[in-house]
């Protein structure tokens, strides 16, 4: 049952991924004084989601013996929904870094509770260093803090 999921899902993905590249590639934008324009990141993404589903799908074919029957923990993919939808909701109020922070500490909690140390250096050190390479370095806008 998963590993059929995971086919479906790593073909659905696949197109997904490859209508939204070839979207992006379509449309005319202008950068507006900024060295790095908005269809820069979601070609990368794009292209990150084609890559991870192909090599999802080529590990669940490839790995095509009978799994036992794993459960579906339909608690943890709510709550991390809920946290995504809260994500882009506080994105633009707390700004980029706050509400990145929040929502991996949110997400690795779920994933495995406890090393709340841990987590916090991890997401924070994602969180900060994402933003000061695209907005310092590549010179594109996020978010700000909100003070």
């Amino acid at each position: 049952m998963i590993k059929t999921f995971d086919r479906y899902a790593s073909v659905a993905f696949f197109v997904i991924g490859v209508a939204v590249f070839m979207y992006i590639r379509s449309i005319e934008i202008s950068t507006a004084g900024s060295s790095i324009g908005p269809k820069e990141l979601p070609t990368f993404l794009s292209v990150i989601l084609i890559i991870l589903s192909a090599a999802n799908l080529f590990v669940s074919i490839k790995n095509q013996k009978p799994a036992k029957q794993e459960k579906l923990e339909y608690k943890k993919f709510l709550i991390v929904l809920v946290s995504l939808v809260l994500y882009a909701v506080l994105i633009e109020p707390l700004g980029y870094v706050i509400s990145t922070f929040l929502f991996l500490m949110v997400g690795f909690q779920t994933m495995e509770k406890g090393e709340y140390l841990k987590s916090a250096l991890i997401a924070a050190a994602f969180a900060g260093g994402i933003y000061y390479l695209y907005v310092e370095v590549a010179l594109g806008v996020l978010p700000p803090l909100p003070f």
